[in-house]
């Protein structure tokens, strides 16, 4: 969580695997990965956005996915509807589609997304380093 001046600007919600979790995303994930961390929301105040916030909340996330070495990361974008920002986003981070998922009877689709912080080649571990 980012807070300034006593208020929340920015906040990332992270759960490993294992987690007793609903979500058809997560539970993609559960199925394919034996061991990651899964970007379930990250919400940045409009206010704040631009100014880096979000790649600071994934650069902690990644320095904990080395220190417990978690070799995943992962996460999913709207592709329909489309969220292109997110898009480039998590592209500027590393993050690679491993898969696409339909929900809601078709009316929305995933990019399911994962971040491979075993290799340690991501421009992530390049924050991490300077």
């Amino acid at each position: 969580m980012i807070e300034r001046d006593g208020r929340v600007e920015a906040f990332l919600l992270a759960l490993r695997e294992g987690a007793d979790y609903d979500s058809p995303n997560y539970r993609w994930f559960a199925q394919r990965y034996p061991r990651f961390l899964y970007v379930d929301r990250i919400v940045v105040a409009a206010g704040t956005q631009a100014r880096g916030a979000g790649r600071r909340l994934y650069r902690e996330l990644h320095a904990l996915a080395v220190r417990d070495t978690v070799p995943w990361i992962t996460c999913e974008f709207d592709i329909e509807p489309p969220n292109p920002a997110s898009e480039r986003f998590h592209a500027g981070l590393g993050f690679r589609e491993v898969g696409r998922q339909s929900l809601h009877g078709g009316r929305k689709t995933v990019s399911l997304q994962a971040l491979d912080v075993a290799a340690g080649d991501t421009p992530l571990a390049a924050l991490d380093a300077g």
